[in-house]
């Protein structure tokens, strides 16, 4: 049975284990008693971050997602300043 969770003591003196176990299955090191980081296989880490850039909108979708309105808005009725001469 592949160990999952590692406090950070055990994840600093087993380290080599950790790095052993994340090649099989991705690794929580929890950091009192809360999960801290994930420690995971570098082939997986990079299907992640393809399929996140794959999934990112371009920045021309981005500015073709904004609202259009055909350049008019409402204008406030208020008095001008007096410009100071």
């Amino acid at each position: 049975m592949v160990r999952r969770n590692w406090s950070v003591q055990d994840a600093k003196n087993r380290f080599s284990e950790v790095v052993e176990a994340a090649r099989r299955v991705p690794q929580t090191v929890t950091k009192h008693g809360k999960p801290a980081v994930v420690v995971m296989d570098v082939v997986e880490y990079e299907r992640l971050r393809h399929l996140e850039r794959v999934q990112a909108p371009s920045f021309a979708d981005l500015l073709l997602a904004m609202p259009q309105d055909n350049g008019e808005f409402p204008r406030r009725n208020v008095r001008m300043r007096d410009p100071d001469l």
